[in-house]
């Protein structure tokens, strides 16, 4: 969703309706994208591993919570 907010094709409110998140979750996860997305290129190759494995994390976490908003609206929608 960070990177769609990036991208700048959809509207936030718009990926906020699709995705059923809050506005501000898509704009806190856009911030730290850009933010951590300059850190990336700067200092050495160790401190380049540490960003990229915790860019790593974080994409994998906001997966995690993207699929679980998708599985409880599925839950709603079938009535379990």
């Amino acid at each position: 969703m960070a990177l769609a907010a990036v991208r700048g094709d959809r509207t936030i409110a718009e990926l906020a309706s699709e995705f059923g998140v809050h506005p501000n979750q898509i704009y806190n996860w856009k911030k730290q994208l850009l933010d951590g997305a300059a850190s990336v290129f700067e200092g050495g190759g160790t401190a380049v591993d540490g960003v990229a494995s915790e860019a790593q994390v974080d994409l994998l976490y906001r997966q995690i919570g993207q699929l679980k908003v998708e599985n409880d609206f599925l839950a709603r929608k079938l009535g379990k």
